[in-house]
């Protein structure tokens, strides 16, 4: 069974056009595998957000090939007119905020994704149980998001990120809003996901000190992409 669980080649994004026009990736052929936590650096402006929204079948890319999993989503045009479809299946999102809708309890933000989905309340609420439980957060699923710490917060959004079971999770500055332990838990977190989910997460980041806990690093350097 292959491994991959993203796979780029030859992607372009550019904005406007004449005098305006503004290239931001050029050509970035890459592939990342299931149990790896990637992060990706490089300086404010320099395209990070937009390849995590292009990977994420967000914003459009100019020209290229993208495959999720063993799907080819994209070739110089989406493949599907339902990308809100894979972005439901395939990936979980996790940003700077957590996002929690402030009037459902912690439980049922949990369970609003995989519902959509069409999975059943039964199953939704079993699953969303089983990661509280995982991030050790059991005793609040019936909360609301004001009723907890920042860090634990991040914990619901991180599990939420699962509840649909994907493939990739793609997080942009999960621990900009933490101090330095938080942090640290956060990272680690996300490192025993991708081992024991056997999911693959790309990581913006612009702390330096969470680059030793990741698997690889994807810089973008002149528009290109290079690991380290």
């Amino acid at each position: 069974m292959s491994r991959q669980a993203i796979k780029v080649e030859n992607l372009y994004k550019h904005f406007g056009k004449d005098e305006s026009f503004v290239d931001v990736i050029q050509d970035a052929s890459f592939s990342i595998n299931k149990g790896e936590l990637v992060a990706l650096v490089a300086p404010s402006g320099a395209g990070k957000t937009t390849l995590l929204l292009m990977i994420g079948c967000v914003e459009n890319p100019s020209s290229g090939k993208i495959w999720l999993g063993d799907e080819k989503v994209y070739d110089n045009k989406w493949l599907t007119g339902e990308t809100r479809k894979i972005r439901r299946e395939k990936i979980g999102f996790i940003f700077q905020s957590h996002y929690l809708i402030p009037f459902l309890n912690i439980i049922d933000n949990l369970t609003l994704l995989p519902q959509t989905n069409g999975t059943s309340d039964k199953v939704a609420q079993a699953k969303a149980r089983e990661l509280l439980k995982y991030f050790e957060i059991s005793d609040k699923e019936k909360a609301m998001p004001s009723q907890l710490s920042g860090g634990q917060n991040q914990r619901v959004a991180i599990a939420r990120a699962l509840a649909n079971n994907p493939q990739i999770i793609l997080a942009d500055e999960p621990t900009a809003a933490l101090d330095m332990q938080r942090s640290v838990d956060v990272i680690k977190m996300l490192k025993k996901i991708a081992l024991e989910q056997d999911v693959a997460i790309v990581m913006v980041t612009h702390d330096d000190r969470m680059l030793p806990y990741c698997d690889k690093i994807m810089k973008i350097e002149n528009k290109t992409i290079i690991f380290e």
